[in-house]
């Protein structure tokens, strides 16, 4: 494990990586480049890099999906750090391209995947992007995200009062954007112009938080899943107390 002083002017980096070594070379390629990156921390296991996470409440972390405690103990980092309601953003550091790995990794809660074979700058794009806000998915990994959301999957999205955050039409609208609809392809189906699409998007993108198409399907897949989770949790207690 190492820990540096947060450094100001610089977004903010803590590494979960799978050993020392990995650590280091990430951590001196972003000296060398002077990317406006800052490793102010960096942790080999899983329990103590939530623990440096929840200390140094970095802008993003940077995780691979094999730690030194696990070959998959990355994901399970990413969810307890999306379970904490962090402001710390996330990406995961593939190795492989494999579909199943890249939908658990925004499954389990990440912003962004980057691999390994991509060179630095290329990291260094994404954690500036997802420290903006932004997702970093493009056209092949957003398109393994519609194909896992489904062409039946249906949304209901809620707040923490379990209040109904769209309306009925708004509902409809997003569930055609999470299939992959253009606007123009939605105005078609649901008998609307493509300007009143475009203002129904505006006020959905306001009412959920996200800017752009390809947040607002990672909104819907992950809330999706966190249903699907509360559903499993729901039934297991009622079984147990059956």
């Amino acid at each position: 494990m190492a820990t540096v002083q947060r450094a100001r002017g610089c977004i903010n980096v803590v590494i979960a990586e799978a050993n020392r070594l990995n650590c280091q070379l990430i951590e001196s390629a972003f000296r060398r480049r002077r990317m406006g990156v800052a490793i102010v921390a960096s942790a080999i296991e899983s329990q103590r890099a939530l623990l440096l996470l929840k200390e140094h409440g970095p802008d993003v972390a940077v995780i691979s999906p094999q730690l030194g405690d696990g070959p998959l103990e990355g994901y399970r980092l990413l969810r307890e750090l999306r379970s904490l309601r962090s402001k710390t953003r996330s990406i995961m550091l593939l190795t492989s391209r494999e579909p199943n790995l890249v939908v658990d990794a925004f499954r389990c809660g990440a912003h962004g995947v980057v691999f390994r074979d991509e060179p630095l700058e290329v990291l260094g794009k994404c954690i500036h992007a997802v420290n903006r806000g932004q997702v970093w998915a493009n056209s092949q990994l957003l398109g393994y995200l519609l194909e896992a959301l489904g062409h039946a999957a249906h949304f209901d999205l809620r707040d923490a009062r379990g209040m109904g955050l769209l309306s009925k039409r708004e509902i409809d609208i997003v569930q055609l954007v999470a299939e992959g609809l253009t606007n123009r392809a939605v105005s078609v189906e649901l008998g609307l112009s493509e300007h009143t699409v475009r203002n129904y998007l505006f006020r959905i993108f306001d009412k959920l938080g996200v800017s752009t198409r390809v947040e607002l399907v990672l909104y819907c897949f992950q809330e999706r899943q966190q249903s699907l989770l509360g559903d499993s949790r729901f039934r297991e207690k009622a079984a147990a107390e059956a």
